[in-house]
């Protein structure tokens, strides 16, 4: 969320960000009233000079973040696509240079000439990455990173909510220059979660879910939903337990033998295209039919499952429709 929102420039001065000069807008836009603009993400404080004009995205969330906003034509590339595009920002997201298909290196961004740099993962903003945000702040590239990851796969402390996603989606649209923007994003997601929760109100009893994110391969160890994630919030909204609550991180790896002892009522099953061993839900599916230990499982036996995109299960512009999903699913399972 902004900290300090529309100082002048006579107080702000030069910063020591290196941030460029103010710049007229290359679109129709945003404007660059209320410039320089300085606010404190992640423990970093960021001046933008001006509404950013070619911004780069590391990861498709982000993107998605931006296309949601309107802001495809000032976005100067992204990379590190992983699940499809919905039908209704496909066009948008095709109109951006892809500038590389897996995790941004620092000297392709460079060659990008971004004035801005925006990701939803800390892991993206290394050395080895895109470089270090303090790096890219010396080189007159401010940056944003999600404050739902701060400290990569850390538990988020009271918990991830939507309001920190609205909080986000509102800086973001801040940032930009286009508020009102951000106002009717944030209406919409609003309305998805008033969806969900009143199709949760035909839910019986407390459901126990385990959230299947990947595994590196069909027979390795799983990846599932922990605390201080999405998942966890969509679940406690439910009214249903998260069987992995109790985890020390987001996003643990467990073994088999623990969620057969655990014996969830469904499986929550992220269906992801990156085209990894075990990736999408009808691998995950095949592989829990097929193994000795997990075919037992009521859930597998009886079909148990839910399935969503990926994005559901992380902070996106599409995560609040977890909400709808997992709630109908439920419903139509019948569980208790």
């Amino acid at each position: 969320m902004i900290i300090i929102s529309a100082m002048s420039a006579a107080v702000l001065g030069v910063t020591g960000c290196g941030a460029t000069a103010p710049t007229e807008p290359s679109t129709g836009v945003g404007t660059d009233a209320g410039f320089p603009l300085t606010f404190e993400n992640c423990d970093l404080e960021v001046t933008v000079e001006h509404a950013p004009q070619r911004a780069v995205s590391l990861n498709q969330s982000a993107t998605e973040i931006l296309i949601a906003l309107g802001l495809e034509d000032r976005v100067a590339g992204t990379s590190y696509e992983v699940d499809p595009v919905s039908d209704d920002m496909a066009e948008a997201y095709g109109s951006i240079p892809l500038l590389t298909d897996g995790i941004l290196k620092h000297e392709t961004l460079l060659q990008g000439e971004p004035d801005f740099v925006i990701s939803s993962y800390a892991s993206f903003f290394t050395a080895e990455n895109a470089g270090e945000r303090a790096e890219l702040q010396e080189l007159g590239v401010p940056t944003y990173l999600s404050e739902f990851d701060c400290t990569y796969h850390e538990a988020v402390a009271g918990g991830a909510t939507f309001e920190m996603l609205f909080d986000e989606i509102e800086t973001i649209a801040e940032i930009f220059g286009v508020p009102d923007a951000g106002d009717e994003v944030v209406a919409a997601q609003r309305a998805a979660i008033d969806e969900g929760l009143e199709i949760a109100q035909q839910i019986d009893g407390t459901p126990k879910l385990v959230w299947f994110y990947s595994t590196a391969a069909s027979a390795a160890t799983p990846s599932v939903a922990g605390p201080g994630g999405l998942p966890q919030t969509v679940t406690e909204m439910l009214g249903a337990e998260n069987l992995f609550s109790d985890a020390a991180t987001k996003w643990p790896e467990v073994s088999w033998d623990e969620i057969a002892v655990r014996d969830p009522d469904v499986i929550v099953l992220g269906d992801l295209t990156r085209g990894y061993p075990g990736d999408t839900a009808a691998e995950k599916i095949e592989f829990l039919k097929s193994d000795p230990l997990t075919s037992t499982m009521e859930a597998v036996v009886n079909d148990r499952f839910i399935t969503v995109p990926g994005q559901y299960m992380d902070p996106s512009i599409h995560s609040v429709q977890a909400l709808p999903t997992v709630a109908q699913g439920l419903v139509d399972l019948a569980v208790r």
